[in-house]
């Protein structure tokens, strides 16, 4: 078992504190994504594992092994870097090879491996071309190569994907997630992007100002986010976050009452929510000032091509919505919206969520919960 494991890690830098009693695990063969914004701890809490730092305080786990104090090459971890890191006088069959060089394996055997894994990233017509001559995904997945030769016990990847392109992004990061789960490989992803996290990882760990916000599959990070940071950082667009006032009979949102069951909104009362969440698909654009809608003014459009999304002013306070394709509206005109309280989540003024939304997207319903 290869579960990569940090209790209570800390770390600081003259009086900075980059890391915040982390307790986390990588599981055994799973994809686990570090997400978050820069300078939130994510890269800190990697190079930690990989032995390129060293703790304030805490332990790493690989395995049953407390690797905390060890040099970085007795940890049996392979890392890929934001950068290639490939040696340009080599060759690719020596660049890939290095790790097992450097760990004395006869030459025969060496080359053997370098073979095999050269094939498997369909990169073997290139091992004997330098690091110059390739393009950023074939450098890349040489890296990635260099890395999976020796068969270490976890990968740690470093933003791996943010030097390429658009497209290729799209192309390496399905790429690495077929070749990690191929591999069996406990993979640790650090990233900024949601978009590699959500579609990658079989966990996403959310990170924020150096403390862990929540670890979950991506669907429930998505459709039950721990806090608004998640909820506000996971999204494209991120998740509309509205003033609510539950102090009275009904629901009041953006100054209208909205019909919410009794049940819901004593929960809410309970629990001290202030604000709503409500994500940009669950918005519906109504005609008309239908009952329970509430009025707003569009303030911009914009068309996504199979889908679009528009911003709309509620007052103060501005909301988005996620429609087909083909609407239109000229800013400034008069919209209503509307949404069903059951579909939102909602929070305290400290920010965390204490009621979940009623309904994921698939409709399974759930019970309000509030958390303690």
């Amino acid at each position: 078992m290869n579960a990569v494991r940090f209790e209570d890690i800390e770390k600081r830098f003259d009086g900075v504190v980059a890391l915040r009693a982390l307790n986390l695990m990588a599981p055994s063969e799973k994809f686990l994504a570090l997400l978050g914004p820069s300078g939130c701890g994510k890269t800190t809490a990697l190079r930690i594992t990989a032995g390129l730092e060293a703790p304030t305080g805490g332990r790493v786990f690989i395995g049953d092994r407390d690797v905390t104090r060890l040099q970085p090459r007795d940890r049996d971890v392979a890392m890929v870097f934001q950068s290639y890191a490939l040696y340009p006088h080599m060759t690719i069959r020596e660049n890939i090879g290095y790790p097992l060089w450097i760990r004395d394996v006869p030459e025969s055997e060496r080359r053997q491996k370098v073979d095999a894994v050269a094939k498997s990233l369909e990169v073997d017509h290139l091992l004997e071309r330098r690091p110059r001559q390739l393009s950023g995904g074939q450098r890349q997945r040489i890296a990635l190569a260099r890395a999976i030769v020796r068969n270490p016990a976890a990968f740690l990847m470093d933003e791996p994907l943010s030097n390429l392109d658009a497209r290729l992004r799209l192309t390496m990061r399905g790429e690495i997630k077929r070749l990690c789960h191929r591999l069996g490989a406990t993979t640790i992803y650090v990233t900024h992007d949601q978009a590699e996290a959500m579609t990658m990882a079989d966990l996403v760990a959310v990170m924020g100002s150096g403390s862990l916000q929540q670890v979950a599959p991506p669907e429930q990070i998505y459709d039950f986010p721990a806090n608004r940071f998640v909820a506000m950082f996971v999204g494209n667009p991120p998740m509309n976050v509205l003033k609510v006032d539950v102090a009275g009979p009904a629901m009041i949102i953006a100054g209208m009452p909205i019909k919410a069951s009794a049940q819901l909104i004593a929960a809410c009362r309970q629990g001290n929510a202030v604000e709503l969440g409500i994500r940009a698909e669950d918005v519906d654009i109504v005609a008309g000032a239908e009952r329970g809608s509430i009025p707003g003014e569009v303030y911009v459009v914009e068309p996504m091509g199979s889908e679009t999304l528009i911003d709309i002013r509620l007052g103060d306070e501005r909301i988005t919505a996620r429609v087909g394709r083909g609407f239109r509206a000229a800013p400034g005109s008069r919209i209503n919206v509307s949404f069903d309280p059951d579909d939102a989540c909602f929070f305290d003024a400290s920010g965390v969520t204490v009621v979940h939304r009623a309904q994921s997207k698939g409709g399974k319903t759930h019970d309000h919960k509030i958390r303690s």
